[in-house]
């Protein structure tokens, strides 16, 4: 039985919020129902006294032991992946090399299953500089100390099932060699001193350099310390390789020679700190390459424009500039950034994810830089942060009070509305009367003191003086009118664009490039796009996963070159791999360039409804057929 499927389940279960039943567990992972309930037996046999996985009549959720059960192993337990990195590990501490025979004995398996492992290790060496070197029984590693460093941090961050700061992950994924409760202590210490000097801390980066710190720790007490480069790093790098010296040694009891030191002062520079917000634009853009800001500069202004949005501004632009140079420095040293917000982002912000894919598409034409998922992802952080105000503006609600008039109630009523509803709810009249026209208002939202007569979706009846309980049933109701308003929009657009000719079911399980290829070869033979909007699209697709939920992928190229915006659509029967994942809807999205608003509307909207599990298993069980399909979307989108 596998322990990854486990985990899998595990982690579907704890980003879940209520109950999933096993047939959507078993399409989810590709499995049948009857190995979910072996899965689940099986994880809450590793803890005690409490479950990993609670069962019921609407089927199964995380419970109370289930990150106790992900973090738990068996005394003994060693399963393939523990085993290769065990192999690796040995081969990184002995320079002399292992003997493959005594390897296989001590590991309890055979000469021909080590020999297996073997291969797989030379898989793992692929484009890090390292090759295995072979003489009879001895097998070596060979290549620089940077390059086997790398070659630990791949393993550690395999290990580590969550990208997140945990003493205990540490220590998994560098197999005890670093004492878990430094690790702490040590992040804490250094946190404090970086604002000491001045700067600020990036938390979700934060775990990727203490673990680049604590190889090195270990690396320089094994005796393989990195070499000075002789370069004059500056007194910014010298005062903080000073500080991550003497944290190192009152920590972990390390000496760091000067190679070490500078490189770790650099990765704190390019991966977690940023300027105090205090410093002058001058200060900051003086480290800056011109090419780089140029390059940011030119590609947030065509973003801006192909995307409709208002990414454009000064400090916005320096501040992106100023982290993709770091992500260029980060490049050079293979040392990429680990971002445990990036499948959050993705599914929540799909249209904010989808301008910083663009964006690092340009910069990777204009620089050459490649970019994975979590550093997209980052750029996406600045990219919503900058969209954020403009979309609570855009969401913002109108509401009338009607609140008859005794002494200055209404005036009271409406300052606790402002107070404590004013992010999301403008108050643009006040009714006084016992008797308003109630047809006469025609705000979002009415909130009222007095039986209205007649009710209404948009009437929230609430106290004088207002309560918890009242603000509670107004957000409820903002929430329902700006989800309706979307998936109304949702449903017009769906209407133009969808098409019988274009649609499969079910989806054959053969992979991300050939489903694509498979759902644009009706929009091309109908003339709406072109081979190359097929090829873009899988280009697209290599750079970021579009699975931008478990349970849908939405492929389309970053170009609007479709002659009209079109929608193919595939239903698996169960579930098809999809990058790293598996999916049951799969839509390759065609969009042309006079329905940029479309974009947005499809896209996010879209991406809403297939974030709702009901929903999915709904439209996937029912809509085997082009109309089914199209009459369970509406109904869901009804409601």
């Amino acid at each position: 039985m596998s322990r990854q499927r486990q985990d899998q389940l595990l982690s579907a279960l704890l980003r879940e919020e209520s109950w999933v039943t096993a047939a959507s567990l078993a399409d989810a992972l590709g499995v049948t129902p009857r190995s979910i309930r072996s899965y689940v037996v099986a994880l809450n046999a590793r803890v005690a006294a409490t479950d990993a996985v609670e069962s019921g009549p609407a089927g199964y959720r995380a419970g109370p032991g289930a990150h106790a059960a992900l973090q738990q192993r068996e005394a003994g337990e060693a399963t393939p992946r523990d085993r290769l990195h065990t192999l690796v590990r040995a081969l990184l501490d002995a320079e002399e090399g292992v003997d493959v025979y005594e390897t296989a004995e001590r590991l309890h398996v055979s000469e021909a299953t080590l020999e297996s492992d073997l291969g797989r290790v030379r898989g793992l060496l692929a484009g890090t500089g390292l090759t295995l070197v072979r003489d009879r029984a001895i097998v070596r590693l060979r290549g620089e100390e940077s390059a086997q460093r790398r070659l630990l941090s791949r393993l550690a961050h395999d290990e580590m099932e969550s990208r997140v700061f945990s003493p205990d992950a540490f220590r998994r994924a560098l197999l005890g060699s670093t004492a878990a409760e430094a690790v702490g202590p040590f992040k804490a210490a250094l946190v404090r001193r970086l604002g000491e000097l001045g700067y600020y801390v990036n938390e979700l980066a934060i775990a990727d350099v203490l673990l680049h710190i604590a190889i090195a720790t270990e690396r320089v007490a094994a005796g393989h310390a990195l070499a000075a480069t002789g370069t004059d790093d500056g007194e910014v790098v010298q005062g903080l390789a000073d500080a991550i010296a003497e944290l190192v040694v009152v920590h972990f009891g390390v000496e760091l020679g000067r190679g070490d030191r500078a490189h770790l002062a650099r990765l704190v520079l390019t991966r977690v700190v940023a300027p105090d917000e205090s410093a002058p634009a001058v200060a900051a853009r003086a480290g800056l390459e011109p090419a780089v800001e140029e390059a940011v500069r030119a590609e947030v202004a065509q973003a801006a424009e192909d995307y409709d949005v208002g990414v454009n501004g000064e400090e916005f632009i320096l501040r992106l500039a100023l982290h993709v140079q770091n992500l260029l420095r980060r490049a050079r040293e293979q040392a990429w950034s680990r971002n445990p917000l990036t499948r959050d982002l993705k599914s929540a912000y799909p249209m904010i994810f989808e301008v910083a894919v663009s964006i690092a598409s340009g910069l990777n034409r204009r620089l050459g830089v490649p970019l994975n998922e979590d550093e997209i992802a980052y750029i996406a952080m600045h990219v919503g942060g900058r969209l954020e105000r403009n979309r609570r503006a855009a969401s913002m609600l109108t509401a009338t009070i009607v609140c008859p008039g005794y002494y200055e109630l209404h005036e009271l009523l409406r300052s606790s509305v402002d107070r404590s509803l004013g992010q999301s709810i403008e108050v643009t009249g006040v009714e006084t009367r016992v008797d308003p026209d109630w047809s006469a208002i025609d705000t979002d939202l009415v909130l009222t003191t007095i039986d209205p007569g007649a009710p209404g979706e948009n009437i929230v009846r609430i106290q004088t003086f207002l309560t918890d309980a009242d603000v509670e049933r107004v957000q409820q109701a903002a929430a329902r009118i700006r989800r309706s308003r979307r998936l109304t929009r949702l449903r017009e657009e769906l209407s133009r664009y969808f098409d019988g000719s274009a649609f499969v079911s079910p989806l054959p399980d053969a992979g991300e490039e050939e489903l694509i290829r498979l759902l644009g070869e009706p929009l091309r033979e109908a003339g709406l796009i072109d081979q190359d909007y097929i090829e873009n699209s899988i280009e697209r697709e290599r750079m970021s996963s579009t699975a931008f939920t478990d349970a849908l992928a939405v492929p389309h190229a970053l170009q609007m070159t479709a002659r009209r915006t079109a929608l193919s659509v595939g239903v698996a029967d169960g579930s098809v791999r999809w990058g790293d994942g598996r999916v049951q809807v799969v839509v390759l999205a065609a969009f042309s360039e006079s329905d940029r608003a479309a974009f947005q509307t499809v896209f996010e909207q879209f991406v809403e409804v297939f974030s709702e599990r009901d929903s999915v298993q709904r439209i996937v069980r029912r809509g085997t057929t082009f109309h089914g399909f199209l009459d369970e979307l509406v109904a869901v989108i009804d409601g």
